[in-house]
C-alpha cells in the first residue's frame, strides 16, 4: 500500500481506527501472527512519515537544504514558529528531532524503503558540515535552534534567552550520528564534556556550557574524587549529568574510548555517592551551592544565584523562616540533592534511571555498574517510598522523614524556592503524593526484565493494578489476568507492554499492546499529524506515537532489533516568546488548542 494522498485516503484510515473505540474490547486478536490490522498500523506511520518529509522539509531558505522544521500547523501546513521581538523564526532544532529520526530509521528497517533513514542521515551530515562550532558542538538544544529562513542560529548575540550549549534529557540517537561520521559524532561528545564540564578535579558540571571553549585535558584530566555536598558554585543537576553520562557511554561503546567511560563511571557514581547512607535515596544533584554573599533580604526565586547556598537548606533549614514558624524540625539536614517530593522522583528514577538501564544493556558488560547501581536505586524508592495499596510515592527528604502529617499541621509554607506565591503556599499542595504513573510502571518493568528481581515484579503488579490494568501475573507469564477495557492510549503503556512481553512471552501482554495501539491512532492521529487531541493545531514531528507503533511492530513481526531503543529522551527550547515572557516550546507552541467557534487557547 502507497502514500494516500487524498483526502478520502486519510479520512478511511483514520476512521478504520476511529471505529476501533467502539469494537476492541469484545475483537481481541489472534495474536499468533501478524493481521491486516497491524498492516495498517505500519502504514499510518508510513503516510505521517510521507507528509514529515513533504510538509517539514526545507523550502523556505531557498537552498533546498535537508533540514526539517521541528513541527507543523496541521490547519495551514506552516512549519512551528518562535516569536521573538515582533520577528518569527521557523525552528528546526536537530536535538528535537532524535525520537524521529528513530522513527525513520525503524520505519526503512521494517519497510524496506531506504528514503526515511537516508533524510534522517542527510539532516546530521549537514549540520556536520555547516552547522557546527570550532569547538565542535552541534548549533542545537535547549537554547539554540536554526532558522529555517535564514539557516543561520536564531540565538545569538541579544537573542531570546542564553547563549548557551544546553542539554537536559535529550539522548541524542548517537549510533545513527556516527554512522553518518563517527569522527565527528566522537568531536561533539569530547566538546560537550569540555563544555560542561567547569571543574574536572571536583566534576563540577553546568547545564549551560561555552559554544567556543578551548579543549583542555579532557579524559587525562585529574579527578579529586570529592566528598558528596561539597561547596561550589553552581548546580550540578542530574539533567545535565544524565546527558554527560549517556554521550559518554555511547562514545566508549561506538569508538571504544576508554577514558570516556572512565569519566562516565565517575560522574554516575557522584550522584550514587550522594544517596543517603541509611535509605539510599537520592539525589538530584550531589553538590551544595557555596553562600559566597550575604543574603540580599527577603528570599526571592533568584536567590540561589546570586549565592545565597543550597535553596532547601535555605527555606528549611534550622535558620530559615520555616523554621522560625513551625521549629526546627529538620535541622540542617535539608538540601537540594535530599527533595523526594514532585518532579524530583520521576526525574532520578524515570528520566535518569530509565536511560541508564537502556545504555547498560547497550553496553553489554560494559554498563553493569550502571545496571547495578540504577537497580539499588528503584529498590530503595520501593521499599521506602512506594505506597503499593494507593499506588503513590510519599513526599519526604531522603532520610526517610514523611512530610504527609507535616503538611497537614502546619500552615503555609513562606515565600521561597519551593513557593513562589507571595503569600506563602499550602504545604498539602507542596508535599503531595506523586502518583505511580505508567512512566514508573515502565521504568520497573524494565528494570525486572534485565535483572529478574522480585521486588520488582511485584512492584510492576501493584502498579498495574493501581493503574486498573488488572493482573500482569503472580509471576512473569503465569496468572495473568489483565483487564482488556481499562483506559489507556499512551503510548508509555505501549512500551510498558512490550518490556513486559519480552520478560515473559505470555500473549496477553502483546494483546494488550495492540489494543492500546489501536487505541492511540483513533484517539491521536488527527489531520495526518499525531497530536495530543484533536483540537491542537501544532503537530511536533519528536513524537514518540510513531516509534511507540513501530516497536510494537517490529515485535509483532519477530525482528525487536530493527527499530531503535526507547531512551526516554526528549526535546525542549526555552526561552523569550512575545507575548508569554520566558517560557518553553511546550507552552508556546505545542499547547496551543483551537476550539470550533472559540478562537486560539494555551
Amino acid at each position: 500500500m502507497g502514500f494516500k494522498t487524498s483526502v478520502g485516503g486519510l479520512v478511511s484510515t483514520v476512521l478504520f481506527f476511529v471505529s476501533l473505540g467502539a469494537v476492541v474490547a469484545d475483537n481481541y486478536y489472534d495474536v499468533s501472527g501478524y493481521t491486516e490490522r497491524d498492516e495498517r498500523r505500519l502504514e499510518l506511520v508510513r503516510e505521517y512519515a510521507e507528509r514529515v518529509l513533504e510538509q517539514g522539509k526545507d523550502q523556505w531558505s531557498g537552498q533546498n537544504t535537508p533540514l526539517l522544521a521541528d513541527g507543523i500547523n496541521v490547519n495551514t501546513r506552516e512549519p512551528v514558529k518562535w516569536r521573538y521581538e515582533g520577528e518569527e523564526y521557523i525552528i528546526s532544532n536537530l536535538a528535537n528531532q532524535q525520537n524521529l529520526f528513530r522513527v525513520f530509521i525503524g520505519l526503512s528497517n521494517l519497510t524496506g524503503e531506504g528514503k526515511y533513514g537516508e533524510a534522517a542521515k542527510a539532516s546530521i551530515k549537514y549540520h556536520f558540515d555547516n552547522l557546527t562550532t570550532t569547538s565542535g558542538l552541534l548549533q542545537w538544544g535547549g537554547h539554540q535552534f536554526i532558522d529555517l529562513a535564514t539557516l543561520q542560529p536564531a540565538n545569538g548575540p541579544g537573542g531570546f534567552d542564553s547563549n548557551s550549549h544546553e542539554f537536559k534529557w535529550n539522548y541524542p540517537f548517537y549510533e545513527l550520528m556516527s554512522e553518518v561520521d563517527k569522527e565527528a559524532t566522537a568531536w561533539f561528545i569530547r566538546a560537550f564534556w569540555n563544555a560542561h564540564v567547569t571543574d574536572w578535579e571536583i566534576l563540577a558540571v553546568n547545564r549551560h556550557g561555552s559554544w567556543n571553549r578551548e579543549m583542555g585535558d579532557l579524559w587525562d584530566s585529574e579527578f579529586g574524587n570529592p566528598e558528596p555536598f561539597y561547596k561550589s558554585r553552581g548546580l550540578t543537576f542530574i539533567n545535565v549529568g544524565s546527558d554527560l553520562i549517556y554521550a559518554a557511554g555511547m562514545l566508549n561503546r561506538l569508538n571504544d574510548e576508554q577514558g570516556a567511560l572512565d569519566w562516565a563511571h565517575r560522574l554516575h557514581r557522584m550522584y550514587v555517592a550522594a544517596r543517603h547512607p541509611d535509605t539510599g535515596l537520592g539525589v538530584y544533584q550531589y553538590n551544595m551551592v557555596e553562600r559566597y554573599e550575604p543574603p540580599p533580604g527577603p528570599v526571592n526565586v533568584l536567590w540561589p544565584y546570586r549565592g545565597q547556598g543550597d535553596r532547601a537548606l535555605w527555606q528549611f533549614g534550622s535558620d530559615s523562616e520555616f523554621a522560625q514558624l513551625y521549629g526546627n524540625l529538620f535541622g540542617d539536614m535539608p538540601r537540594e540533592g535530599w527533595v523526594m517530593w514532585g518532579n524530583r522522583v520521576k526525574r532520578i528514577y524515570v528520566s535518569n534511571g530509565f536511560m541508564l538501564l537502556a545504555m547498560a544493556e547497550a553496553m553489554d558488560g560494559a554498563g553493569e555498574a550502571f545496571l547495578h547501581d540504577t537497580a539499588e536505586g528503584l529498590r530503595a524508592l520501593a521499599e521506602h517510598v512506594y505506597h503499593p495499596e494507593q499506588n503513590h510515592f510519599s513526599p519526604m527528604w531522603a532520610d526517610g522523614t514523611e512530610l504527609t502529617e507535616t503538611a497537614q499541621n502546619i500552615g503555609k509554607i513562606p515565600y521561597g524556592y519551593y513557593c513562589n506565591e507571595p503569600a506563602g503556599c499550602d504545604p498539602e499542595t507542596i508535599w503531595s503524593p506523586l502518583e505511580a504513573d505508567m512512566e514508573f510502571l515502565m521504568t520497573y518493568a524494565r528494570a525486572y526484565r534485565l535483572t529478574g528481581d522480585e521486588l520488582f515484579w511485584e512492584t510492576s503488579r501493584h502498579m498495574a493494578r493501581g493503574l486498573g490494568l488488572g493482573e500482569i501475573g503472580r509471576r512473569p507469564g503465569q496468572g495473568v489476568a489483565l483487564n482488556m477495557d481499562a483506559e489507556g492510549s499512551g503510548y508509555d503503556e505501549i512500551f510498558t507492554f512490550l518490556e513486559l512481553y519480552r520478560a515473559a512471552r505470555h500473549p496477553e501482554y502483546l494483546e494488550r499492546a495492540r489494543i492500546v495501539a489501536d487505541r492511540m491512532v483513533a484517539d491521536h492521529y488527527h489531520n495526518g499529524y499525531f497530536l495530543p487531541s484533536r483540537n491542537h493545531i501544532n503537530a511536533n514531528f519528536n513524537s514518540l506515537e510513531p516509534l511507540a507503533v513501530l516497536s510494537l511492530d517490529a515485535v509483532l513481526r519477530g525482528t525487536p532489533e530493527k527499530v531503535p531503543a526507547h531512551i526516554g529522551g526528549r526535546g525542549y527550547l526555552h526561552g523569550r516568546f512575545d507575548g508569554m515572557g520566558r517560557t518553553y516550546d511546550s507552552d508556546a507552541i505545542w499547547s496551543v488548542i483551537e476550539y470550533q467557534n472559540h478562537g486560539m487557547a494555551r
